[in-house]
């Protein structure tokens, strides 16, 4: 059997992301290939090409890019820390190319900002629970995914949500998260994590300014519904 029949067989492909780039067809690559590159290996329960794919269709490019604890991201994707690493690096790296300091900032002034900011998560098939931290004249500062759930719903606690307020030296938060479900109504949960979240900030006196629900019918704001 020759090498292309197996690879054929074995993976659906034809072209291996490795070629494609030595070839000078990167620009041509999706998402999943450059991951593929990144990664070089999968497990021994799951191919490097069935991870790369996981990765974009389970999390989505952005979630991962954003987060920066090799650890968070094992515990989401169970692809090894050695791995981990490798994307975590490979997405600062990035960063720190082509999103220098001087880069415009993000100005947050209501709750159709913080949509807008953060609109993409209405896709993801999981739930996110993300914090944005902002300064005194509430431009973003930092930016987290603080945990991943099921399609029922994500465990938050507070010490996640304000250990990075504090060691960012955010003046206030917002958090958000979305609803794979569609609809964006706040479940009773919710109101308990605002609830829990909004008490923990008035006694750090890091104020939560919102708590924005995402999904695909729009967004739901606590701020907006006068509920903070």
């Amino acid at each position: 059997m020759q090498v292309s029949d197996y690879i054929v067989k074995k993976y659906g492909r034809t072209v291996m992301p490795r070629e494609s780039m030595i070839e000078g067809r990167t620009e041509e690559m999706d998402l999943a290939d450059l991951i593929a590159v990144i990664l070089g290996k999968g497990s021994k329960y799951e191919s490097v090409f069935s991870i790369s794919e996981r990765i974009i269709k389970e999390y989505g490019s952005k979630t991962i890019a954003g987060i920066k604890d090799p650890k968070k991201i094992d515990d989401m994707l169970k692809i090894g820390l050695v791995n981990s690493c490798k994307l975590v690096a490979a997405f600062e790296l990035g960063r720190r190319f082509y999103d220098p300091p001087s880069k415009r900032r993000i100005l947050i002034r209501g709750p159709e900002d913080i949509y807008n900011y953060s609109r993409e998560m209405s896709s993801y098939v999981k739930e996110f629970f993300r914090g944005i931290y902002l300064n005194t004249r509430n431009y973003v500062i930092h930016d987290e995914n603080i945990s991943v759930g099921h399609l029922t719903g994500s465990l938050v606690h507070p010490r996640e949500v304000f250990k990075t307020a504090i060691d960012c030296s955010a003046h206030s938060v917002i958090v958000v998260h979305n609803h794979p479900s569609g609809e964006n109504e706040p479940s009773k949960n919710d109101d308990e994590i605002t609830k829990i979240l909004k008490e923990t900030g008035e006694i750090l006196q890091i104020p939560v300014v919102d708590h924005v629900i995402i999904a695909e019918n729009g967004y739901y704001s606590y701020s907006k519904a006068g509920r903070l």
